[in-house]
């Protein structure tokens, strides 16, 4: 029988030695990546799970062709982006929620092309958003 004691202990130890280990379990080409699990094709991330062809991202699930994220979750083609939902093609985006094509938004949910929270006709989005981009020197997907 285990006591309290022993538990914790074995607990710490188990905890030690996967912080150590910096493994990627289940993980399948991955590259420079820390505790991530059930990742592919993903290049320097950190504590994600189930993302593809991402990098640089932390603490995402599910997202793929992602770079440089933080916590967004089941996401796609998105840049740069922090605590967004189910978006796509999301930059400098910030706790977006079913969003595609949008720009410096921040808190919007199920919207498109919009840029700094304001909508924008698809030509012009794309046209504003590439000049943009290469001013800021903003670099692609993976």
């Amino acid at each position: 029988m285990i006591d309290l004691r022993e538990f914790e202990r074995e607990h710490e130890r188990l905890q030690r030695s996967h912080r150590e280990t910096q493994s990627n379990p289940g993980s399948y080409r991955c590259e420079e990546c820390q505790l991530c699990a059930a990742c592919m094709f993903c290049v320097g991330c950190e504590q994600c799970y189930r993302c593809t062809h991402s990098h640089q991202c932390t603490n995402c699930t599910h997202c793929s062709h992602s770079a440089r994220c933080q916590q967004c979750h089941s996401c796609a083609y998105c840049l740069d982006s922090e605590s967004c939902i189910s978006g796509a093609y999301l930059v400098k985006c910030v706790s977006c929620a079913d969003c595609t094509y949008c720009f410096g938004c921040v808190g919007l949910v199920r919207q498109e092309f919009h840029i700094l929270n304001r909508p924008y006709p698809r030509d012009d989005y794309f046209a504003i958003t590439k000049r943009l981009s290469a001013e800021m020197r903003i670099g692609g997907t993976p």
